[in-house]
């Protein structure tokens, strides 16, 4: 999508803070972090939001990649959260289908 700020990113027109990239995501730092670690992870191609993925390998990928990335920052033993935020309602602000990863503080629940 040609107005998509994900999908700038995800073609090279916007540079973020990239922390991982390979042929179907991209992960970079957000900017305005959440917690000491706070990345976003987004399939290169334009997903609107949760209820739009047809691809649960994607899915699982977006999961697996979140995995890899706490534990390259030393976070997958003292923990970490991940969220998918699902349209206004949701809190999803950029409605490109994107994983939050937060780590590096003590986690609260319920989130809010």
């Amino acid at each position: 999508m040609s107005d998509c700020l994900f999908c700038k990113m995800a073609g090279g027109e916007i540079k973020p803070d990239v922390v991982y990239e390979d042929e179907q995501l991209l992960a970079f730092r957000d900017i305005h972090p959440q917690a000491p670690l706070h990345v976003l992870i987004i399939p290169k191609r334009h997903v609107a939001n949760l209820n739009d993925l047809d691809d649960a390998l994607l899915g699982g990928l977006m999961l697996q990649t979140a995995a890899k990335i706490a534990g390259q920052f030393g976070y997958a033993e003292s923990g970490y959260r991940t969220v998918f935020n699902c349209n206004g309602d949701g809190g999803q602000t950029v409605h490109h289908l994107h994983l939050h990863l937060l780590a590096g503080r003590q986690m609260h629940w319920p989130p809010g």
